[in-house]
């Protein structure tokens, strides 16, 4: 019997032939996962198109209209305009936002009818510092501008060449209970992390990173939706661990904040410039402690 394995064509970001033809086995992988329905993936994309990635990552500046997101809750900056990305970034999110991937996508999660946001809204490229961090949260689960487009599934890239174990920046994947953290995942370079994002879908990277200073943490995260006549509405929603009951007034006014913010930027159409400043004055510059 021969087997034929299955390579991508000459210039191909994502392997429909590999990818698909594992999606029986996948799709029941990822459905059946605890805490809450998710998998990760080695190898996602072609790392020499990764590879151009971070080059252009490490060519852009703060002046090319990153927003830096720095309250109680978060420390680390994003660049979600499409037209301001570089030209192997933007290639990689709009394949990442092809009919042909969500329906990939689609088939995975067992989602019917999933939509990309060609805003990349609170998505596009996230990075952090040495010190970065964002605390366990469940997402928020409405689109600020899209008042019927329930959130959905989370596709998280990694661009971490050499990253270290010691340096932390794990995913943390929390049971929806809050009890308990089931999975911890390192942001290494072409590994691919995969989320349905319900209202307690709990994860984030709570501890500060302790990456070298001219080492950053960067992934590309792209959000996913469904069109819903009566969605769930709820901001991002922040929560401490157990045995962090000292953090619990500061995690209560920021996720307030929050929540004021996404109200008023659905209502009146505000920029994450601003909400990032407003955040970062309310919580009176904190450090995570």
């Amino acid at each position: 019997m021969n087997t034929t394995v299955a390579t991508p064509q000459p210039g191909q970001l994502f392997n429909y032939d590999k990818w698909n033809g594992q999606l029986p086995t996948l799709s029941s992988e990822y459905q059946q996962a605890s805490p809450y329905p998710h998998i990760v993936l080695e190898n996602f994309l072609d790392p020499e198109v990764l590879n151009k990635c971070v080059d252009e990552f490490n060519k852009l500046n703060e002046a090319d209209g990153w927003i830096n997101y720095v309250h109680y809750n978060e420390k680390k900056a994003g660049l979600n305009k499409l037209d301001a990305l570089p030209a192997t970034i933007k290639r990689t999110i709009n394949e990442l936002n092809s009919p042909a991937f969500l329906e990939f996508l689609s088939t995975l999660t067992g989602i019917k009818g999933l939509m990309k946001d060609d805003l990349l809204e609170g998505g596009g490229i996230h990075q952090s510092k040495r010190n970065g961090y964002l605390n366990i949260h469940a997402d928020f689960t409405v689109h600020p501008h899209h008042r019927h487009w329930q959130r959905r599934v989370n596709v998280l890239v990694y661009l971490n060449k050499d990253w270290e174990e010691e340096w932390g920046g794990k995913l943390e994947l929390w049971d929806t209970q809050m009890k308990a953290c089931e999975k911890k995942v390192l942001p290494v370079f072409n590994r691919c992390v995969i989320f349905n994002t319900d209202a307690d879908s709990y994860h984030g990277h709570p501890e500060p990173t302790t990456c070298p200073e001219d080492v950053f943490r960067r992934s590309i995260a792209l959000y996913y939706y469904t069109e819903e006549a009566q969605p769930f509405r709820r901001a991002t929603h922040y929560m401490v661990r157990p045995g962090e009951g000292r953090k619990k007034f500061m995690v209560k006014l920021d996720n307030t904040m929050v929540a004021i913010y996404t109200e008023i930027k659905g209502r009146l159409g505000a920029n994450d410039k601003i909400v990032s400043k407003i955040l970062r004055f309310l919580s009176g510059n904190s450090k995570k402690k």
